[in-house]
């Protein structure tokens, strides 16, 4: 049974947020609070430590951003929030919708991340700016090699984006020590698209330990927003079952097809050098792409999202880097090259398209190799995928030069 689509029956204003903070939502065409808006909003807002749960697209980010701008424009001062995410690219994103939601109160942000320069990150930091968007292990980086220049003794909230991935083992130790130096008495607020056991295991408050707060501190509001299925209604996802051999193939085809040339679209690779592959064949065969994967430096990542978010490009190449929190509105189509070994990554993956109502398609190219996978992600999204048709002939017609094109990037890549 498909869930029915939430329908806040109360304003942004009615949440308590302030008129000016509602002026610049009605700026962005946005009139009415999602669900986990709804609920996490009001209690962050009188001051408790938040949990909450939604599934990708439902508005997280300004879930929590609004209440973090409300209280900043109340009483500003130097580093008031610190908000770590595991993605570079979402980092930057999340900064976005910061500035634009902030730009009223005059809002300065830096972003500090891997991959760019420490120094010239170090000085932003220096200079005291109201909210801080980094991934762990370069905040622990400057927090290590520059104490005198890391501000955080007053820090109000702390936010952890995609918890689920910030709280494993890759992200202890850093995690760790950015903790030691933040205040006890702060707000901490969680968000995330998958409610794993670690997650959940920080709604018990005798959990200081894994928090850094205080044993004494009040059990937070856990906000899980309900849903029987795990992606959205507004998608199609389907199936094409070919031999190993041909995914190549079938995957030019595709993207020469009349039903997707020039439409927005995000292959997804398993690994980065299958990603720097796949383009290099697929610009080869003429098409216009670009990729997304660790393998890259910082500024050719933040060129090649601005070229796919400016339709320069239509095609972008990413490993799972890509999967997370990306909101590229103009997404039409997913093609997963590799299948995901892990569920819970198809659904990040796919969750890149169909966003905030808008329809969208996902389709796997699965082998003989992914029968398993394909029904372990079938029984978690609860939903049957449909084949997707593609005329044999048609798509073996591009074997030759398909073969030629791969053999040409095999060779730049070894």
């Amino acid at each position: 049974m498909e869930e029915e689509e939430f329908k806040s029956n109360l304003s942004f204003s009615q949440l308590g947020l302030t008129s000016w903070l509602v002026n610049a939502l009605k700026a962005m065409s946005i009139t009415s609070p999602s669900e986990i808006q709804t609920k996490c909003i009001p209690e962050i807002l009188a001051g408790k430590d938040v949990i909450g749960g939604a599934k990708t697209g439902s508005g997280k980010t300004a879930a929590f951003a609004l209440p973090i701008l409300q209280k900043l424009s109340e009483d500003p001062y130097g580093v008031f929030a610190v908000v770590l995410t595991p993605t570079r690219e979402l980092a930057f994103q999340i900064a976005e919708q910061f500035n634009v939601l902030g730009k009223t109160i005059n809002l300065k942000d830096v972003v500090v991340v891997g991959g760019l320069d420490m120094m010239t990150q170090a000085i932003a930091l220096s200079k005291r700016p109201h909210i801080i968007i980094a991934t762990p292990g370069r905040l622990r980086d400057h927090i290590n090699s520059s104490k005198d220049a890391m501000h955080l003794s007053k820090v109000k909230f702390l936010v952890l984006d995609e918890a689920d991935r910030l709280l494993t083992e890759t992200f202890a130790d850093d995690l760790g020590g950015i903790l030691e130096a933040l205040p006890k008495k702060r707000q901490t607020l969680l968000f995330t698209a998958t409610m794993t056991d670690a997650v959940l295991e920080l709604a018990n408050p005798s959990s200081e330990e894994a928090n850094g707060k205080p044993s004494n501190t009040p059990a937070p509001f856990v906000y899980q927003c309900k849903t029987a299925v795990s992606t959205v209604s507004t998608l199609a996802q389907s199936y094409i079952f070919i031999p190993s051999q041909l995914r190549e193939t079938y995957l030019a085809y595709l993207l020469r097809s009349e039903s997707f040339d020039k439409k927005s679209t995000i292959i997804f690779c398993g690994r980065c050098r299958t990603a720097e592959t796949i383009r290099l064949m697929l610009r080869e065969l003429g098409i216009a792409c670009t990729a997304l994967h660790s393998e890259m430096s910082q500024q050719e990542r933040l060129n090649s999202l601005a070229k796919f978010r400016g339709g320069i490009t239509t095609v972008l190449i990413a490993t799972d880097v890509g999967s997370r929190g990306l909101d590229i509105p103009s997404v039409m189509l997913v093609l997963n090259y590799d299948i995901p070994r892990d569920p819970t990554d198809y659904i990040h993956r796919v969750g890149r398209t169909a966003r905030a109502g808008r329809g969208g398609q996902a389709i796997s190219i699965v082998t003989e190799r992914d029968i398993a996978l394909v029904q372990d992600i079938e029984a978690r999204i609860n939903k049957t995928m449909d084949e997707y048709p593609v005329p044999e002939n048609k798509a073996l017609e591009l074997l030759t030069e398909v073969t030629s094109a791969k053999r040409a990037a095999n060779m730049v890549c070894c």
